[in-house]
């Protein structure tokens, strides 16, 4: 099979829909000899913030030496970036190989009787067999949606476990309200594995429950909420602070006090605040691992997080116009992007472009970031979840005179640029499968301009 039959072969399996339940991956799994039992794993899940944690942690043990692997979704450019070990991404021949491979078992497994794997199990299976035979020292495994009933909850054992924050989103299928999500996403707790968490509220209080009753012992990202969670339950807590050095586009600076000591002036090529609190999170995570016996010196931690790659997350792409991509599909991560205007670009006039599926809070989305346009281009991601994707021009059009509507992702990029003025910043925002589109656009410009000096 070639690397292009194999995609279609996958994309096939989208026919089998979202179908929670872990008997389908388990039974994948035992008949392919149960690799996720021989992984060391880090198990990361939350709402936002869990992509950019995985890929912190990783490159902090890959700066340590260790031959660390991710397994991360949805891609942004090819689906190979989904796998990668220490930075660099499966081959597509390897991607091929493994689909032949897993074939014979699936069409045997509905012979069987069994139902059919989803795209997103066969995905995971794929993952499990990969970093096995490539003999990984770590794997960090990305929750794909939830948590308790996710694919990658099969992994029974891992080494830490980390729910990065809970917020509304993906609610027809986790639940309507906080508690309800946070139930699910805890459900990747496991009796004694420590977690790592910078849930609030409601959150946090569903999240402490599970580590009680697990015997989980938990360390809490910048104190905050807390106050009365330390009864019958093991609670540390890492805290977080900007540090000098000021904000600028290259990144920023932070100190850390974790639970062997304090690092200060740690740096990070991100933008947002948050991402002082996914890193702070990182840290704590290395530490736990430290604890369990695995070397990681504090250099390798400092220069891991200095050279961290995280795209299309409050990623500035072009200076003129200066454009700025960040995938904030869903209302927490258009607050974070918010502030990351008011922090990063103040008094700028910006130019947004926005595109979200229809199982967003995208009312709430666009009543946060509107406000803050001079202008605003509506136009729709390349996904099936898309819906009524126009609606959004009429929800904007209550804080923007100037709205306009464009399907097509690349007309809606360039029509964008053009209106952008002297000192006035494109904002790209959304789903990820739109901003991933606009990204392709605009890295075609950036390269076409490198080529021509």
């Amino acid at each position: 099979m070639q690397y292009d039959e194999a995609m279609t072969y996958l994309q096939n399996l989208t026919k089998f829909g979202i179908n929670f339940g872990l008997g389908r991956i388990k039974e994948l799994l035992r008949r392919l000899g149960d690799p996720q039992e021989k992984l060391k794993v880090v198990h990361i899940g939350g709402t936002n913030g869990k992509g950019s944690t995985t890929a912190m942690v990783a490159s902090v043990l890959t700066a340590a030496g260790y031959r660390t692997g991710t397994f991360t979704s949805p891609h942004l450019h090819s689906y190979t970036e989904r796998y990668q070990i220490d930075g660099e991404q499966i081959s597509r021949r390897r991607v091929a190989l493994l689909i032949d491979q897993l074939k014979p078992h699936l069409e045997a497994m509905v012979a069987q009787g069994f139902e059919h794997p989803t795209e997103f199990e066969v995905s995971t299976a794929m993952a499990f067999k990969y970093f096995y035979e490539e003999g990984v020292d770590f794997l960090i495994l990305e929750v794909g949606l939830g948590g308790a009933i996710d694919s990658t909850n099969v992994v029974e054992r891992p080494l830490v476990t980390v729910i990065t924050n809970v917020s509304m989103d993906h609610m027809d299928y986790l639940g309507r309200t906080i508690r309800e999500i946070a139930t699910v996403k805890a459900g990747i707790i496991k009796p004694g594995v420590p977690l790592v968490t910078a849930c609030r509220g409601e959150a946090l209080e569903v999240v402490a429950q599970f580590c009680r009753e697990k015997g989980s012992p938990m360390v809490l990202v910048e104190s905050g909420g807390g106050a009365g969670l330390n009864e019958g339950i093991s609670c540390r807590t890492v805290l977080w602070e900007a540090a000098a050095g000021g904000l600028d586009q290259g990144g920023q600076y932070l100190a850390v006090h974790g639970l062997r000591r304090t690092y200060r002036d740690l740096f990070i090529p991100l933008l947002g605040r948050h991402q002082l609190v996914n890193a702070a999170g990182a840290v704590a995570v290395v530490e736990l691992l430290m604890a369990q016996g695995f070397a990681v010196p504090e250099e390798a931690l400092y220069r891991g997080l200095a050279v961290v790659r995280w795209p299309a997350r409050l990623e500035v792409v072009l200076s003129r116009p200066l454009v700025l991509l960040d995938g904030a599909h869903n209302y927490d991560g258009a607050r974070s992007l918010a502030k990351a205007l008011d922090d990063y670009f103040p008094g700028k006039q910006v130019v947004l472009v926005i595109g979200m599926l229809g199982d967003k809070e995208r009312g709430r989305v666009v009543a946060e970031l509107a406000p803050r346009a001079r202008a605003v281009v509506v136009t729709r991601p390349n996904s099936p979840r898309a819906g009524d994707w126009q609606r959004l021009a009429e929800e904007a059009r209550k804080y923007v005179p100037e709205v306009y509507i464009i399907e097509s992702v690349p007309e809606a990029v360039e029509c964008a640029l053009s209106l952008a003025r002297a000192n006035e910043l494109v904002c790209i925002t959304g789903s990820l499968y739109m901003v991933a589109e606009a990204r392709e656009v605009l890295m075609a410009k950036v390269n076409m301009m490198a080529s021509t000096g």
